[in-house]
């Protein structure tokens, strides 16, 4: 998959570069998106329509510290001529129950607002919202809210399992 990475890296560029959607301000090129890419526990998964990547979700650690780690942050892109066409959706949805299947509890998709598309996307996958930080990045001249929505994925049980790696769960993944 990481041989995926400038096709990742070309999608994502205009989110980066035009949009306050990502706080990044300076888009990483494929080398960058294919070590972010090789952490064997937060999968990327892409979307090809007739052999052309069209889109990609992403997963994150949510936090560094070690409590968090059964939570994870979750990202879709998708390709401007590809939108509105359930791409988007099918892959959130796949990497969803991969997440799941790898034993973390809930999903977090932090959302630089406004952006009524991304909430209504979130909320229609059954993420709710769950807090906000305000004006806390400055891009494109402008201070902008980051809202916070939340998907549980698995119940809270008080002897965890850690979570495994998305290979050992999904090897048709890779």
């Amino acid at each position: 998959m990481q041989a995926d990475a400038a096709a990742i890296a070309a999608i994502y560029a205009p989110y980066v570069e035009d949009t306050r959607i990502s706080f990044e301000e300076i888009a990483p090129g494929a080398a960058e998106i294919a070590m972010r890419m090789s952490n064997p526990l937060y999968p990327w998964l892409v979307a090809e329509q007739e052999g052309r990547i069209v889109g990609f979700a992403n997963s994150s650690a949510f936090r560094a510290r070690r409590a968090y780690r059964w939570s994870v942050e979750v990202g879709i892109y998708v390709a401007p001529d590809a939108k509105r066409g359930g791409i988007g959706r099918a892959l959130f949805e796949h990497l969803l129950d991969l997440l799941t299947a790898q034993g973390f509890v809930t999903a977090i998709g932090a959302i630089a607002l406004p952006n009524e598309a991304s909430v209504g996307f979130h909320e229609a996958l059954g993420f709710v919202h769950t807090g906000m930080y305000r004006q806390v990045g400055f891009k494109l001249g402008e201070w902008a809210d980051v809202g916070l929505w939340q998907r549980d994925l698995a119940p809270r049980l008080d002897s965890p399992a850690e979570p495994r790696p998305f290979a050992e769960v999904a090897p048709a993944y890779m």
